[in-house]
């Protein structure tokens, strides 16, 4: 039986900071920002929205009537929650009208949980053929004003929908795991902003990539040139980059050359996005369908990393006429309506945050899911 992923679709707020107006504001050379990091635009999100609009919002563009009825779980892979307790997931299931009888709950780690969360879907599906699983992955990256990890700040989210005999993707079966207790990045209870060696958790990424690499080709008897692209996780877009160059030795100039171009598309909408934690390898993914000219029946290899540390690498092969049902112009539309912010304005936005004194407070946002009223600490969220 195939499974895979039927539909995909993401989700960015309204407003975007320009990373040269960042650069000049911060005294740095722009070029540190847009090759460095390999960044041109980040997006920006109102204390009105949250990983909760932004799900719902990503979701939304692709789930049916129809869809609604069959979904039995709605799961949430997130390092953003908004609650220790309650699970995100189970709001975004109401915001969806979504049949009540079904499962929803959050999975965390670091920005490995959105590729927890749809290999569990994909062994649901497998258990219960005729049913579906909302798979949302959702984060909002942020580090501080004036920070060392500020430029590569983000949000947003990435919906899949995993199904049998999917129109998009279909999962291969050959996961490869890998898991080192490291302290690369990290966010202790009563911080606001993650604990980073920058240093360490570069290195750890591209050695964890590299082994896994090795383990695949052990494993599943593959080399470079059985899959079409290959899609990294993004925390900057260079950082995937040197992780692709780490295994070039092994390939000839024209294959180095074609995978780097595969790449390059499948970064064009984290440039102008920034960091999406556990979303950032969906949304590579997303770009890669969306800018790539691939064929039916290629593979792709997916290289997922989360801090702490995991990482997978699986891959999954394109379907039958998988071009039809892709979001191009929405997703271009999307990301060329944003307004730009300017430094002020970013600052001010960043450092407005949510009531927690328990009282009543009422806001105006007109966007369809954003919050409009919090009490007692509860979040209500338009419908």
């Amino acid at each position: 039986m195939t499974i895979g992923i039927d539909k995909i679709s993401f989700h960015v707020p309204d407003y975007y900071l320009d990373m040269t107006d960042l650069a000049h504001a911060r005294e740095t050379d722009p070029a540190k920002f847009h090759i460095g990091l390999g960044q041109d635009q980040m997006a920006l999100i109102p204390k009105t929205q949250d990983i909760i609009t932004l799900g719902a919002s990503a979701a939304a563009k692709i789930l049916t009537a129809d869809d609604k009825k069959m979904i039995d779980m709605v799961i949430v892979g997130t390092e953003s929650s908004t609650d220790f307790s309650k699970s995100a997931a189970v709001t975004i299931h109401k915001l969806l009208d979504i049949q009540p009888f079904a499962r929803s709950f959050e999975i965390k780690h670091a920005c490995y949980g959105g590729t927890a969360a749809l290999q569990q879907a994909r062994d649901y599906v497998a258990a219960h053929p005729d049913r579906k699983v909302l798979v949302i992955a959702a984060d909002i990256a942020k580090y501080g004003l004036h920070s060392g990890g500020e430029p590569t700040q983000g949000c947003g989210a990435v919906a899949m929908l995993v199904t049998k005999n999917p129109h998009l993707l279909a999962f291969n079966n050959d996961s490869v795991f890998y898991s080192e207790d490291v302290y690369d990045f990290w966010r202790p209870a009563g911080h606001d902003y993650p604990l980073v060696d920058g240093h360490l958790s570069n290195q750890i990424y591209i050695d964890s990539f590299t082994r896994i690499w090795e383990q695949n080709k052990k494993i599943n008897q593959t080399t470079s040139s059985d899959y079409a692209a290959l899609t990294f996780h993004l925390p900057y877009t260079k950082m995937g980059r040197k992780a692709l160059r780490a295994i070039f030795p092994e390939m000839s100039e024209t294959e180095q050359q074609r995978l780097e171009t595969r790449y390059d598309e499948a970064i064009i909408y984290s440039r102008q996005v920034g960091n999406l934690y556990t979303g950032s390898l969906y949304l590579g993914l997303a770009s890669l369908l969306d800018n790539s000219k691939l064929a039916a029946g290629e593979r792709i290899g997916l290289f997922s990393y989360g801090s702490g540390a995991v990482s997978e690498f699986f891959s999954m092969t394109l379907m039958e006429d998988y071009q039809q049902y892709l979001s191009i112009e929405e997703n271009q539309l999307l990301l060329s309506k944003r307004k730009r912010l300017s430094i002020t304005e970013y600052e001010e936005m960043f450092a407005e945050k949510l009531p927690t004194d328990g009282k009543t407070y009422t806001f105006s946002d007109p966007t369809k899911f954003a919050i409009n009223k919090i009490s007692d600490n509860i979040r209500y969220y338009n419908k």
